[in-house]
This record gives C-alpha cells, sequence and structure tokens, in this order.
C-alpha cells in the first residue's frame, strides 16, 4: 500500500505540474504561487513543511479507483499507462472532494473552535484568503476538466467521464441544498449524534445526494468505465452501499437488514470481477 500511495502522490506532482503551466491561462508569478499553494492545501491536504497533510488524509476514493481497476482486470498486471489514467481519475475524485470541501467550510458556517479540516484552518480562513476561497473552489472545479481533457479526450469514453462527473456535482450539489434550507441544526456530516434524530427517509436524500454518490460510486464507477463495464449497471447497489456506510452505527436497524441484501445483489451480477469489486469495497467499508 505505501508503494501505491506513493506512485499515486507522483502521478499528483504531474498533474499539478500540467496544470501549474497549463498554456491557456497567462499566469503571473504570483497567481501561480497562489495556486499551488491552494492546491496542496486542499487537494492532498499537504501542510506548509511536509506531507503530514497527506498521511492524515486517507486518499480512499482516489486509491478506490486503482483497486478496483485492478480487481476488474482480473489479476492482469495495469501496464504504465493503464496506472496513470487510473491515478488521473482517483484525483479527479480528490479534486471533487476538495471543491466541495472548500464550499462546504463556508456555506456551513461553521463556528470559531471548528474551523479546521484534518488538524489545519479551513481553506477560507488562511492568512490572505477570506472569501477568495469562493473562486478558488471554482478554479478547483474547473481542473478536473483540465484534467479530463488533457488525458482522456481522446479515449472513446471521454463524454461518459464528463456525464458522469457532472451527474456528481449535479447530486452533491443538491443534496447540500436539502440540508441547508431544511435542517438547519446540521452543522456537519461528522456529527452522528444529529443523524440519529432525523426520519430515515431524510437522512437517506441527505446523504445520498450530499455524500453518497462521489465517495462511494464515483470511485467504482471510473474504474468500470476503464474496464469497459457499464457502471449503470451497478449504480443502485453502490449507491445504496454508500448510504449503507453512511448510517453505521447510527441506524442499526437498516443496517442489520441490509448487508445481507447487499451481498445478495452483488452476487447476482453475471460478472465475477465486478463482483469482486464490489465485495471489496463492501469489505473495506465494512470493517
Amino acid at each position: 500500500m505505501a508503494d501505491l500511495r506513493s506512485r499515486f502522490l507522483d502521478v499528483y506532482s504531474v498533474l499539478k505540474s500540467e496544470i501549474l503551466h497549463d498554456p491557456a491561462f497567462d499566469f503571473t508569478e504570483d497567481s501561480r504561487q497562489w495556486v499551488e499553494r491552494m492546491m496542496d492545501h486542499n487537494v492532498p491536504r499537504e501542510n506548509e513543511n511536509s506531507w503530514i497533510g497527506l498521511l492524515a488524509g486517507k486518499l480512499n476514493r482516489g486509491l478506490c479507483v486503482i483497486d478496483s481497476y485492478k480487481l476488474l482486470k482480473e489479476g492482469k498486471e495495469l501496464t504504465d499507462d493503464e496506472f496513470f489514467l487510473a491515478c488521473a481519475l482517483g484525483w479527479c475524485i480528490e479534486w471533487l472532494q476538495a471543491y466541495f470541501r472548500v464550499l462546504d467550510d463556508i456555506t456551513d458556517n461553521i463556528p470559531e473552535d471548528a474551523e479546521k479540516r484534518r488538524g489545519q484552518p479551513s481553506w477560507f480562513k488562511q492568512p490572505k484568503v477570506g472569501m477568495i476561497a469562493v473562486n478558488d473552489g471554482s478554479i478547483l472545479h474547473n481542473h478536473i476538466t483540465r484534467i479530463l481533457k488533457k488525458h482522456f479526450r481522446e479515449k472513446p469514453y471521454y463524454v461518459d467521464l464528463l456525464d458522469l462527473f457532472n451527474e456528481m456535482e449535479f447530486q452533491t450539489a443538491s443534496g447540500k441544498m436539502t440540508e441547508l434550507i431544511t435542517s438547519s441544526t446540521l452543522v456537519g456530516e461528522k456529527d452522528l449524534s444529529r443523524l440519529s434524530t432525523m426520519p430515515l427517509h431524510h437522512l437517506r436524500i441527505v446523504q445520498y445526494y450530499k455524500t453518497t454518490y462521489y465517495s462511494h460510486y464515483l470511485s467504482v464507477a471510473c474504474a468500470l468505465i476503464l474496464s469497459g463495464e457499464n457502471h449503470i449497471n451497478v449504480k443502485n447497489i453502490l449507491v445504496e452501499m454508500g448510504f449503507y456506510f453512511q448510517v453505521q452505527g447510527v441506524a442499526a436497524e437498516y443496517e442489520n437488514e441490509n448487508y445481507g441484501k447487499l451481498v445478495k445483489s452483488i452476487e447476482a451480477h453475471p460478472s465475477k470481477a465486478v463482483q469482486a469489486a464490489l465485495k471489496s469495497l463492501l469489505t473495506k467499508g465494512h470493517e
């Protein structure tokens, strides 16, 4: 895993360099330094002096693309190109998470004693940032399309990837809206004690769309697209699995009832490789 993480981080460095030297924009030295600092703080969550932020952040969403792709290849060694493309998609997911995180911290109006993400002040609380963070969130979002265009536009599944990421953004933003306008007491998804008092149908709406889609469905969907499999066929399983992970320890009745159903749904899929990828994800989430 350490070697996989190291190789994954190497690809981040490549993608970051490409973005900072994108010929589509005439960077000044100040703007290039700003974007580099902003990316390092928010995407791999690097602090100013070391990679310790990376160790705190598990990068599970991005690494899951590689793990799932390997399982779908049924033991065949990934070529360097295949590995790079899987990593690039993994980093697109981490970029998406960073984009949502930057804006979430602002819209959640978090109190003074809870302004940190993984031990660091939220980006909008960094010196000289403030509401510039709103524009920085937009920049992070646009980085995703730049990465996809550079590395996937010649692939036959390029439009599928664009559609997938657009769908994830729509679903997640809509879920966030639902949370903001109907659950004013919900200050953050980590406050599970608040979630336990919510009706299950409302909890399902918020968690399905705010977190589940990009945290659980997106990673495996990217791997399926890379391998030529139909990701739509397993969408319901993955989304339900993501909701199952979200409510573990909160809705015990739902949790007990649905683990077996998930296993049966996975085993009903005709592809053994897809079954293996889905069972691997379910096992990791259940640990």
